[in-house]
């Protein structure tokens, strides 16, 4: 049994989201970033599927396609190989679900570049 506490530790960068792994499985990979208001995730995207949820706060949540507003409480899954990002529209906590297959490593150097 593993668990994690999604609002435990919680801090925010003005500069960058916060990524935080907050464990492994055998099947996913549970990860939460912290974004201070204004701070943006760039552009990046990833083989596999995700689902990403707003835990506090609101984003605005981009693909080629279209900018989803998302809220406390939103769910959104994307598909591999979707180019998205990002931006805190205020300050947020976001839970994403990576396959196991995913690296969470990939999730933290999109924030330090």
């Amino acid at each position: 049994m593993k668990t994690a506490n999604l609002y435990q530790d919680i801090r925010y960068d003005e500069s960058k989201p916060i990524v935080s792994v907050l464990f492994e499985t055998d099947f996913t990979k549970e990860v939460r970033i912290a974004m201070q208001h204004g701070t943006v995730m760039k552009e990046h995207k990833t083989s596999f599927p995700v689902v990403v949820e707003v835990l506090e706060g609101s984003i605005d949540f981009g693909t080629q396609q279209q900018t989803k507003y998302l809220v406390k409480g939103d769910l959104i899954a994307l598909e591999g190989n979707v180019p998205h990002d990002l931006q805190a529209t205020e300050n947020s906590i976001i839970r994403l679900t990576l396959t196991k297959y995913d690296n969470a490593k990939r999730v933290k150097q999109v924030t330090e570049s």
